[in-house]
């Protein structure tokens, strides 16, 4: 079945490819371009057309009067963008920086916590404030690999494009991402996304095919305009199907004598039997219709649905990892979940006197469905709010934005930025998670009536940028009162005191002579307060990378060589449970400073770029003979990651 759903998505691409149809010229920079519904003259332009038209393809040619598509040709651009009146179309990345960095906890920076392998459970590293102020469902753990359709790419292109990208993780750790797209007619583009991982499981695998993790994604997207320039569309569908198959960490040896950590194939796991589902599904439009100069009305709908399944088989030795108090006689045991949520955003933004503006009002509802409730857990939720950006010139920009949700919680940020200087400062009240304020499950249960959680946080950045030398120190501080979090018993609790976190940090970047380059960021954090031990935050965080940039044999290969190497000091970091899927506070383990170095090839040829990763490469010669990353759960041994991403614009 998979395969013939494979072998489906290949061909329709291939149709697509072979249509012959109207593509739109498309500006060849990447600075900022207005939006046409805002700009009369400018969509006057495009739609007198003829003669922009056959210019704009004529900048196309080659000397031999070849048509020449490439990364500038095939644009994308994103719905943030046109929402706040200030379109940005950005051509193909073809930058090497990071390159090599191609999994989602290596692409954030190192900054998330999970499981030694992609597509595990992953959770921040620091504090984060939520983006949404009213009820999530409280299971984030697989958000990292979720692309949300908010934030979803929409392209404008000339020609039919296509980027595929391979990555052959060692220990069989693979990701493939597919994209397409095309224009219909000059002001109608069609695409799809299409993104696998298949992880084997890098503890105790027992066969070539045991995977961890198994995900399959696609999307469907569309963006539209009008003829007159008034109207435009953007819309999408997104399916996520993530499964896990947990293995719940290595047995410490203090349990089992002939249990031992580095052994990685060899390890002995608890979970064998066990197996978690997330299965996400979500449809969103953004649309807007320009009503006069300055004044835009729009509207956003979204439909999201979250399903969760958890099982375990409790006739193995399975049994043995979990609370005893929690088991029964039933030969499986099963959580389930299923979060969906409305919603339906409408309001009116446009510029004046050289501000943008915006207001709207908001509705979500939603529930959350489980076996084991006497009733459904239902929420509706209306929300009012707006947005005012001042851009004083090229470089000076302030804003302010807030949003009320009735009664009770509300969000209120503010930031300036300039060529010297950053500052920020948000505060929030916002609501505890469903899963954490209701839960009933195979071994664990509670009801909660917690209260919001209130957070302020400021934070400021300097910025001096000499010729060969960027230098940027920050400064966050955080206040956050009634912080809700997994106790050492895995259950939701509610911290009784406030905690304040400070987090100075630095970002000091260098080239060394004409062909170096030296890359370093450092965040510092002591957290204070009755409320401090709900979080767990390394002392120190380091990354560093040292790397040869240039490029080589006549400027037809670029090439980025070096070292990456990353560096926590020790704390006892978040426990997991499978069952609930949520990281939980833990006293007695110690994921223990080590430096992890990375050796890596990065270089592009044309269009087409390769990596090559060679992990853990100190392994062996550090007085530990490996490090952690979760209690129980090993970091990477040393082993070869390949990977190459291509282009095809025609």
């Amino acid at each position: 079945m998979k395969k013939k759903v494979f072998g489906l998505f290949l061909i329709l691409i291939l149709a697509s490819s072979q249509l012959s149809l109207a593509q739109r010229p498309i500006p060849k920079t990447t600075r900022p371009v207005t939006n046409t519904n805002q700009n009369p003259n400018q969509n006057r332009e495009i739609q007198e057309g003829e003669e922009q038209e056959l210019e704009g393809r004529r900048t196309l040619l080659d000397d031999s009067t070849k048509m020449v598509y490439g990364p500038n040709t095939s644009l994308h651009f994103f719905e943030k963008d046109i929402k706040r009146n200030r379109l940005q179309v950005f051509p193909q990345d073809t930058a090497l920086n990071n390159f090599h960095n191609y999994d989602p906890v290596a692409k954030s920076g190192w900054k998330y916590q999970d499981l030694g392998n992609i597509g595990s459970a992953a959770t921040p590293i620091f504090y984060q404030i939520p983006e949404v102020i009213g009820t999530r469902s409280g299971y984030s753990a697989y958000d990292l690999y979720y692309r949300a359709p908010e934030n979803r790419k929409y392209f404008d292109t000339k020609s039919p494009f296509t980027n595929m990208s391979a990555f052959f993780g060692g220990g069989n750790r693979n990701m493939l991402d597919i994209e397409f797209a095309r224009n219909i007619n000059p002001r109608w583009n069609v695409g799809l996304e299409f993104h696998t991982i298949r992880s084997k499981k890098t503890l105790n695998p027992v066969a070539r095919d045991d995977n961890m993790v198994e995900q399959n994604s696609y999307s469907f997207h569309t963006n539209y305009r009008s003829e007159n320039g008034r109207y435009w569309f953007l819309g999408n569908f997104s399916r996520m199907r993530h499964v896990v198959n947990e293995i719940g960490g290595i047995i410490p040896p203090e349990i089992d004598s002939t249990s031992l950590y580095f052994t990685y194939e060899d390890a002995k796991v608890w979970l064998r039997y066990t197996q978690a589902r997330d299965l996400r599904q979500d449809y969103h439009f953004y649309h807007e219709y320009k009503v006069k100069d300055g004044l835009q009305l729009y509207h956003v709908f979204d439909r999201k649905n979250q399903d969760l399944i958890f099982e375990t088989d409790m006739t193995t030795s399975d049994t043995l990892y979990y609370p005893i108090d929690g088991l029964s006689a039933r030969d499986t045991a099963q959580n389930k979940n299923f979060f969906s949520e409305w919603k339906n955003e409408v309001g009116f933004k446009g510029t004046f006197g050289g501000f943008y503006y915006n207001a709207y009002a908001k509705f979500r509802s939603g529930k959350m469905r489980n076996p084991r409730f006497d009733s459904d857990q239902t929420f509706n939720e209306f929300f009012v709010g707006g947005e005012l950006i001042g851009k004083i010139s090229e470089k000076w920009t302030v804003s302010a934005d807030g949003e009320y949700l009735l009664p009770g919680a509300f969000r209120m940020h503010g930031l300036f930025s300039s060529p010297w200087v950053d500052a920020e400062y948000t505060k929030a009240l916002y609501k505890p998670t469903s899963m954490q304020q209701e839960y009933q499950g195979y071994f664990l249960n509670w009801s909660n009536q917690f209260d919001n959680i209130g957070v302020d946080q400021i934070k400021g950045t300097l910025k001096f940028d000499f010729k060969k030398m960027l230098i940027r120190p920050s400064l966050t501080l955080n206040r956050i009162n009634n912080y809700v979090y997994f106790d050492e018993s895995r259950k939701a609790t509610q911290a009784l005191g406030e905690a304040f976190m400070l987090q100075p940090g630095l970002i000091a970047n260098f080239q060394i002579g004409k062909k170096f380059r030296w890359d370093n960021e450092f965040i510092f954090t002591e957290v204070t307060g009755d409320g401090a031990d709900a979080f767990r935050i390394p002392s120190l965080y380091a990354n560093s990378k040292i790397y040869f940039d240039s490029p080589l044999f006549d400027e037809n290969v670029y090439v980025q060589i070096g070292l990456d190497i990353r560096y926590h000091s020790d704390y006892n970091a978040n426990a997991y449970f499978t069952a609930t899927q949520q990281y939980y506070l833990q006293n007695d383990f110690n994921v223990y400073a080590y430096p992890v170095a990375d050796f890596f090839l990065d270089f592009r040829i044309n269009r087409t770029r390769v990596l090559f990763k060679y992990n853990h490469l100190n392994s062996g010669l550090m007085r530990e003979p490996g490090y952690f990353v979760t209690q129980g759960y090993t970091g990477y041994k040393s082993f070869i990651d390949l990977g190459i991403t291509w282009y095809l614009f025609d």
